[in-house]
């Protein structure tokens, strides 16, 4: 598989990166964050210049890494300011590579490809995680599946039926028609359900009975992330797919950051426009989607061992796959453009 360069990669969460280094591997490189004490994080690759032990196994020491290793100290820059022998000159040639990296959104992020070439104005847009009058909050979970696999399941909402029939699942879902279109690099899938019951967790955030319109707007942006419109409002406030705002409404942000071929770190949330003060629902909603999140794993592992066990069988695309099939077109694109 050849992995989209040039582009902005979720790392981790903010709170994640903090004194001690970490370690992430990212589109099959290994890479040590950490905070210099400004608090401005640093990103390296995560391996030290002279024997290759994991920089993240480290000492911090300032802004600074010591190996654990022969003791050789690597700065934010990727270079070495000290030797094992302390009395020896410094080899300029033992450098470290450097990858840039931003924060925005409550996450951060690594630039993999030319340096040059990385502009934080090209992060990708998760608004509702930085608008004022909306709360936003989520976790992190690595999945042993390719990263593509977790696309297709979010641009496909009508798994939602039989997956998660205890949370968020409804016979609607199998019903309402969809609609597809592509923007750009950008594509869209979209459902309106007039004038149904609303499932459990949608009922309790309206706070009221009665019948309700509900929508999914499945937005897939480069390279790897799938943020999705969802809400429900009384069917008396006249809300349409362009426009629903009456009701209560919320963003499902996602992240598959690819690992490996077969592996990707899965950075979730909630970003909503109710209770946006209520740190208890914050807390709710958090446990209810890592309750659902991990409903998708057990089905996208499984998925990802079947695949390895039947090579003899292919993917098949139907019209419920319609999104991810356009996704997975544009991935295939950019990656093949480097």
């Amino acid at each position: 598989m050849s992995f989209i360069r040039n582009k902005w990669y979720v790392a981790a969460w903010d709170g994640e990166v903090a004194n001690a280094p970490i370690s992430r591997k990212i589109c099959g490189e290994p890479i040590v964050l950490y905070r210099k004490l400004d608090g401005s994080v640093v990103a390296l690759r995560d391996a030290c210049p002279h024997r290759l032990l994991p920089l993240s196994m480290g000492i911090r020491e300032g802004d600074n890494l010591r190996c654990k290793y022969h003791g050789l100290v690597v700065t934010p820059e990727g270079k070495p300011c000290e030797m094992p022998l302390t009395n020896e000159r410094v080899n300029e040639k033992l450098t470290t590579p450097v990858y840039p990296v931003t924060e925005h959104h409550r996450f951060v992020w690594v630039w993999i490809g030319e340096a040059a070439k990385a502009d934080p104005a090209l992060v990708p847009d998760f608004w509702p995680c930085s608008t004022e009058g909306w709360v936003f909050d989520g976790g992190y979970m690595r999945v042993g599946c390719d990263y593509r696999l977790f696309i297709d399941n979010l641009m496909d909402l009508t798994h939602e039926t039989y997956v998660h029939m205890g949370s968020i699942g409804q016979k609607e879902l199998m019903e309402a028609p969809l609609e597809t279109r592509v923007e750009g690099d950008q594509v869209f899938l979209s459902r309106w359900m007039p004038n149904i019951d609303p499932p459990p967790f949608w009922r309790e955030a309206l706070k009221q009975n009665g019948k309700v319109d509900r929508w999914q707007i499945c937005q897939f942006l480069d390279p790897c992330s799938v943020i999705i419109d969802v809400g429900v409002s009384p069917v008396e406030a006249g809300d349409t797919l362009e426009s629903h705002d009456s009701g209560v409404r919320g963003f499902v942000i996602d992240s598959m950051t690819p690992e490996t071929e077969t592996s990707c770190h899965y950075f979730w949330g909630m970003a909503r426009n109710f209770d946006i003060n209520d740190a208890g629902v914050t807390a709710r909603i958090k446990a209810g989607q890592n309750r659902i999140f991990n409903e998708d794993i057990e089905v996208l592992e499984r998925q990802q061992r079947s695949i390895a066990e039947n090579p003899d069988m292919a993917l098949r695309t139907l019209s419920i796959d319609s999104g991810g099939a356009h996704a997975r077109r544009i991935i295939e694109r950019m990656a093949a453009n480097g």
